[in-house]
């Protein structure tokens, strides 16, 4: 898919948005607790034009972590008591994760919050990444830093719906594999949200 003007169609692919997703948006015999409290974090889905066309920047997780140990991710993490919004704790966590500069970082707008089985309400910040930078990743956190065509992740026929047992159920999850990288779980559902909205 070719687009002529990425950061208009990324803008409007955010306002279109719908409800928000989940973990659990395929397992709808699962029934979630009105009490349950969620942990507010976000994730920074950064789209550089480094390249000449759009991509979409991901790392993978350090082999070695306690939790989602070489999972592909978007940089971004729990709100910090210090971060005055979910804007400052995505752009915050890049930094740390990535060593994005957040002056050439264009915030583009909000996705709607994202449910995680792990107890998080993930707010999805897009934005354009203006100019290109070093990255550095954070040394025992993450292990690659890579980018995928924007266009890689446009259509329903770039995912796959997988599943495995999980706390003694079976848990189905959008997948889009790209190359060696498997991208599943709430990376996969919150890249699918919005290229939804990128859909001719």
């Amino acid at each position: 898919m070719v687009f002529p003007d990425p950061i208009s169609s990324l803008r409007r692919a955010i306002a279109a948005a719908g409800a928000g997703s989940s973990d659990f948006d395929l397992n709808t015999d699962v029934v979630l607790s009105e009490n349950r409290v969620l942990r507010p974090a976000a994730v920074l889905v950064a789209v550089t034009m480094a390249s000449g066309q759009p991509e979409v920047i991901l790392t993978k997780r350090s082999s070695h972590l306690k939790h989602h140990p070489g999972q592909i991710a978007f940089p971004g993490g729990k709100q910090d008591e210090t971060d005055t919004n979910l804007v400052q704790t995505a752009l915050r966590e890049a930094r740390e994760e990535i060593g994005l500069p957040s002056e050439i970082v264009e915030i583009l707008g909000e996705m709607p919050v994202h449910e995680t089985v792990t107890g998080f309400r993930v707010t999805p910040i897009v934005a354009h990444v203006r100019e290109a930078f070093k990255v550095i990743p954070e040394a025992g956190e993450v292990d690659e830093v890579f980018q995928v065509p924007l266009s890689h992740f446009v259509g329903a026929q770039n995912y796959q719906i997988q599943g495995r047992h999980w706390r003694g159920t079976k848990r189905h999850y959008y997948t889009a594999p790209y190359g060696p990288y498997y991208i599943w779980g709430a990376t996969a559902r919150m890249l699918r949200a919005l290229s939804e909205g990128l859909e001719p």
